[in-house]
């Protein structure tokens, strides 16, 4: 029998923290481009957040759960944390944070689609549904309509760019899909995380080699964005998602995800400098409704039965 519960206060006030968190990952990435490559960034805080884990499964004494078999989907959970990344990394390169933070939090409609599938408890309801439709709407009208012209070449960039992103979010849906549906679904939250870091680290390195993008150039925003990474999105973030998981249902978490992308609008415009065009504002509001009719579908149907009394 599942036991996990639909959002509660305190699942509700950890997600506005998180996506505070995970609105500025983006702009930080962008913000230290020049002096460290975004996917190299995203595979050092893989690395150090890895061993951080590591050192806390040492001293909760947590197996890495060989024996059981969840290594067999930890090595799934790796690869798709690692296609992730290596997608936002690439995308940064031609998108703006702004961009890429709202097609990145697409992910809990792949999702949703995802656990509705290979999970009874999980199951839409119409009102989701519509939810999903009017978030792909959005996709669609946020890509139409890019300049053209002289400026034709960049509005390409931009447009491979938010397709990334994209990309991105479809695997960090089908993560969750994966460490909903198999065994690591019961496995202690550090095994989970240390599997997707390990696997992050060692692949997105490997891409970094491949691409030649192994420069690091040591200054104050590309180490203190290293640090931000490393220590508060990828191990402190990274665990209580992970928890709320495994808690929580899936499909409901991120009542307040919507905020994510807000912020990570707020951030590349306030501290970036970043244009917004028309049709991607519309594009995004009508992304945030979908999300929110999917995510938040438990308090919405509460409120309308409550005004219908």
């Amino acid at each position: 029998m599942d036991t996990r519960k639909n959002i509660d206060g305190l699942a509700g006030g950890l997600m506005v923290g998180l996506c505070m968190i995970w609105g500025m990952q983006q702009v930080v990435l962008k913000a230290a481009a020049e002096d460290v490559a975004p996917v190299l960034m995203l595979a050092l805080r893989s690395g150090i957040a890895a061993l951080l884990v590591a050192l806390l499964m040492l001293w909760r004494r947590d197996g890495l759960g060989v024996r059981a078999g969840n290594w067999r989907p930890g090595l799934v959970v790796g690869f798709l944390f690692a296609l992730e990344f290596m997608l936002v990394g690439e995308g940064l390169r031609h998108t703006s944070a702004s961009h890429m933070v709202i097609f990145l939090y697409t992910a809990p409609i792949f999702a949703a689609l995802g656990l509705q599938w290979r999970l009874p408890a999980e199951r839409l309801k119409p009102l989701q549904w519509l939810g999903i439709g009017i978030a792909f709407m959005g996709i669609v009208v946020s890509f139409a309509g890019r300049s053209g012209g002289v400026e034709a070449a960049d509005a390409g960039r931009q447009l491979y760019g938010d397709f990334l992103g994209l990309l991105g979010a479809m695997a960090w849906g089908a993560t969750t899909v994966v460490v909903r549906s198999s065994r690591l679904s019961n496995a202690p939250v550090t095994q989970t995380l240390f599997y997707q870091l390990l696997g992050g680290f060692v692949l997105l390195i490997m891409v970094c080699a491949l691409t030649d993008q192994l420069r690091f150039k040591p200054t104050p925003i590309a180490v203190g964005g290293l640090i931000f990474q490393a220590l508060l999105v990828s191990f402190a973030s990274f665990l209580a998602w992970f928890w709320l998981l495994r808690n929580y249902l899936a499909s409901r978490l991120g009542v307040l995800s919507f905020m994510t992308p807000m912020f990570g609008i707020l951030f590349g415009v306030v501290l970036l400098g970043e244009p917004l065009e028309t049709n991607f504002i519309l594009g995004a509001l009508l992304v945030l409704c979908g999300i929110l009719l999917v995510s938040g579908y438990e308090w919405l149907s509460q409120w309308l039965k409550r005004r219908a009394r």
